[in-house]
């Protein structure tokens, strides 16, 4: 049993809007990683470990402040930052392990749990091609939940820079189904005229176990570096369709953007 951790497998999704249009769609695998099971799993599976080599990894580094503090104990400073008070509950990461020793992640999240089980908080973790990463800590509350059973909305003005052809005056508007059977995650890229870019991954879950990883390592073959090679092909496309490239500013001097209060104008 792989307990509250899983395996994800569905696909990512990417349509521009404005100024010129563009869309991509490929297949994507994800863990969602439960930070108290990490070692467990490491220990039960032949093909995932824990700090080492092999041919699926999680390193703590890779994550939150590159450091080797625990990454609950990250979050959760995180938490009480956002005046959300952690008490034990599970944190669960989605994200996609070291293939061969390489990954990169555009997006990882965080799922806050508290002992009741309930969703306290998210965190997005974005991380672009400079090297760079950044987070943005939403709070979950019931007047956040969607007609949709299940979903939650959030937003956020934007704080990091991502793409050269994305300004910085945007927010993002989140639609979160968490994972459980399946997940959804929807996240519009808005500017004062509406939605810029709208991005989607959606899946299902797997048992969690060396035959399911062996399986995806073959279906999605060298996934992580296939990201990066994506990433960059897409730009080209985007160059010569004449998209306005923006200037990558210096990043924020916080590590995680806590907004304030929610942002009313969601345009989901």
């Amino acid at each position: 049993m792989s307990g509250n951790s899983g395996l994800y497998v569905g696909h990512v999704m990417h349509r521009r809007l404005r100024p010129r249009r563009h869309a991509l769609r490929y297949g994507v695998f994800s863990l969602l990683l439960d930070l108290d099971e990490i070692d467990a799993l490491g220990q039960r599976l032949r093909v995932f470990s824990r700090g080492r080599f092999n041919l699926f990894s999680f390193h703590d580094r890779d994550y939150g402040d590159g450091s080797d503090q625990p990454l609950r104990t990250q979050v959760e400073r995180h938490m009480w930052a956002a005046r959300i008070v952690p008490d034990g509950g599970a944190i669960r990461l989605l994200t996609m392990p070291r293939i061969l020793g390489f990954a990169f992640n555009p997006l990882s999240v965080f799922f806050c749990h508290g002992r009741d089980g309930a969703l306290r908080a998210i965190l997005y973790e974005v991380n672009n091609t400079f090297g760079q990463r950044h987070s943005y800590l939403l709070p979950v509350d019931c007047e956040q939940a969607a007609p949709q059973a299940g979903q939650i909305r959030q937003s956020c003005a934007k704080a990091f820079h991502v793409s050269p052809f994305m300004g910085m005056d945007m927010r993002y508007d989140f639609l979160v189904k968490p994972p459980v059977d399946q997940l959804s995650i929807g996240i519009a890229v808005c500017d004062s005229l509406g939605p810029v870019l709208l991005a989607s991954q959606e899946a299902k879950r797997r048992p969690l176990n060396d035959a399911a990883l062996l399986r995806v390592f073959v279906t999605h073959p060298l996934l992580t570096l296939k990201v990066v090679g994506g990433i960059l092909s897409e730009a080209a496309r985007l160059w010569v369709k004449r998209v306005p490239v923006h200037d990558c500013p210096a990043p924020p001097d916080h590590s995680v953007t806590i907004p304030s209060q929610p942002r009313e104008g969601a345009c989901i």
